[in-house]
């Protein structure tokens, strides 16, 4: 907060306010890899000279993605911009907040990162040697790390058009991690209490590459390091291959709509005919279900996947929407995720979102048929 204030602005800060002013409807993303004090002085400069109207005109367009708190700024912004956008691990490093931090989950081993499950053979320095650093004069400048490889790319993973992610719905989950909206409880490594609701720490239930199930925030990011890193490997190869010598990722295609009506006990039917890669290189499907970013009040205590997938493994596949070991009301909204692999070098993965509303019994109007997928 020293750098906060009347008469100092900076060239960052007097950028990002233009950014923000300009004629485009998309929001501003502010991905902070650090301590965010030139977001505050450009949000303490527009709130000190614009009306109030302007003032939230400009947070609107505002989403901000921190790398856990790295100064005094970050606690001060989400207090006094209350309905600011702002996905965070709050708290300082001293007294453990990065090891519970959920971007920890893109390369934290044992030690480094206090959690178990992840395949840490991705994320080593010899794994780093082989697909990144001795890849021309760009991976050359790939530093050797020593605690941790890079923790602050999951503030641009959830940005990739990979399909996976919708950046709106930080609780839908992607590369870049999955976050809920909620004012978290007072931890000893926070700088103070946390007085409004943020995007902030949440768990999913995944197995791990030890064969055991594990539930824990940071498990939102490691679920996927095999892909996010093999992603790293190809984009690496483009800086020094021709494009026919290199491999690109599939694109999946949904044999019906993204968006489907069910009731329970209805089979819905998933198809991902006239999926294609641009190599000509074959192609794996897997079809699972999310159950922790929807809303459908299935148990996952059986077996960690409250929904069986049948011929998951295939273009086509159905489930039937669960009638037992379901809370009431029986209703919400399910998450199946379409995950095409292809068989190049490295394998690329891409991603389809299918959006299933459960509804009640009784919600069909007459005559109405219900939406499912054919």
């Amino acid at each position: 907060m020293d750098g906060v204030g009347e008469g100092k602005d900076s060239p960052g800060s007097e950028l990002l306010i233009r950014v923000v002013d300009r004629d485009d409807p998309r929001p501003v993303w502010v991905t902070v890899w650090g301590g965010p004090n030139v977001l505050a002085q450009a949000l303490w400069k527009v709130r000190a000279t614009r009306p109030s109207e302007a003032l939230a005109r400009f947070v609107a367009r505002l989403r901000v993605y921190t790398i856990s708190d790295q100064d005094d700024s970050g606690p001060w912004i989400r207090e006094q911009f209350k309905d600011l956008f702002y996905i965070a691990s709050p708290g300082f490093g001293m007294g453990g907040a990065y090891h519970h931090a959920t971007w920890s989950g893109i390369s934290g081993d044992h030690f480094h990162g206090r959690f178990a499950g992840a395949d840490f053979s991705l994320v080593t320095n010899e794994w780093l040697d082989r697909n990144v650093r001795r890849k021309g004069p760009l991976g050359a400048e790939y530093p050797r790390w020593e605690y941790l490889m890079e923790g602050d790319t999951p503030s641009f993973l959830n940005l990739i058009d990979n399909g996976l992610s919708d950046p709106e719905h930080p609780d839908w989950g992607g590369w870049g991690g999955r976050y809920d909206l909620y004012t978290p409880r007072a931890e000893k490594w926070h700088l103070r209490p946390e007085v409004r609701p943020l995007w902030t720490d949440v768990e999913d239930e995944v197995m791990g590459a030890d064969g055991r199930w594990h539930t824990d925030n940071r498990a939102t990011i490691w679920r996927w390091r095999a892909a996010y890193q093999n992603d790293f490997a190809a984009r690496m190869d483009w800086t020094v291959k021709p494009h026919a010598e290199a491999n690109h990722p599939p694109v999946p295609r949904l044999a019906h709509p993204d968006r489907i009506t069910a009731r329970p006990g209805e089979r819905v039917e998933l198809g991902a005919e006239g999926s294609i890669d641009p190599d000509g290189d074959a192609l794996s499907y897997e079809w699972f279900y999310y159950n922790e970013a929807g809303s459908f009040p299935a148990s996952s205590a059986l077996s960690g996947q409250p929904v069986a997938i049948r011929g998951f493994d295939q273009p086509r596949a159905w489930f039937v929407v669960p009638t037992t070991r379901v809370m009431p009301p029986g209703t919400g909204t399910m998450h199946v995720i379409l995950a095409v692999t292809d068989h190049g070098t490295p394998r690329l993965t891409r991603y389809r979102r299918v959006l299933v509303t459960v509804a009640p019994h009784d919600s069909r109007g007459p005559g109405a048929e219900a939406t499912r997928t054919r």
